[in-house]
């Protein structure tokens, strides 16, 4: 997928990883660097902040599915959705 310009300004060749240190120490919580593979986005290197951000926005939304689906008429007890979100 060639990258969209979506602000992120630090877009590098995987070539560069071989200067890794130098690469690390640009990233920060408002600079992921992105690394691409023959011209196209292939990873993404961020701070480890927005990593957790990231991963706490997962599982809320995961929370909101569980509402929803008990909301429709779908219930369960409470034992079973700590069961079901213990074992993600």
């Amino acid at each position: 997928m060639k990258i969209p310009n979506s602000g992120i300004n630090n877009i590098k060749p995987i070539s560069e990883l071989r200067s890794y240190n130098k690469l690390l120490d640009e990233v920060t919580p408002e600079n992921p660097v992105i690394l691409t593979k023959n011209g196209y986005g292939k990873y993404a290197i961020i701070d480890i902040s927005e990593y957790e951000k990231y991963e706490r926005t997962q599982i809320a939304n995961e929370l909101v599915q569980i509402v929803n689906h008990a909301r429709k008429g779908n219930l369960h007890s409470l034992e079973d959705v700590k069961k079901e979100i213990m074992n993600r």
